[in-house]
């Protein structure tokens, strides 16, 4: 594998954002929290924007390991993680508040917790 101590700061950088991702999402209950208010639109544009960096650096950790670490992992649905980030930036207009709910809800916490494992498991 590559530089070890490379692998651990991106592995570092996308735990940040997804905690960040957590703290956020934490006072959302519904898609709707996203459109009601302009601090729901602001909440949406401050969590889009770690996805797109959670995205953005899944893709680099898989070319820096030589797409050799992701598949280690599988509880993660990998592809559709790096995915988000074209998704939110190429179609950003038409973005689903809902998409973005699921995700927060249902993905987030899975990730933060691989991501951990994979550090410990790098660390060791």
């Amino acid at each position: 594998m590559s530089d070890p101590k490379l692998v651990l700061e991106i592995l570092a950088q996308i735990e940040g954002a997804a905690l960040r991702v957590e703290r956020r999402f934490s006072k959302v209950d519904s898609a709707d929290v996203f459109l009601d208010s302009e601090e729901g639109l602001e909440r949406l544009d401050a969590i889009c924007m770690q996805l797109i960096a959670i995205g953005e650096s899944l893709k680099n950790l898989d070319k820096v390991t030589g797409r050799e670490l992701l598949p280690m992992y599988p509880e993660v649905e990998w592809k559709g993680a790096m995915g988000i980030r074209d998704i939110i930036t190429h179609h950003y207009f038409d973005l689903d508040a809902e998409a973005v709910f699921d995700a927060c809800e249902s993905d987030i916490p899975v990730l933060v917790k691989t991501i951990q494992r994979m550090r410990k498991d790098l660390e060791e």
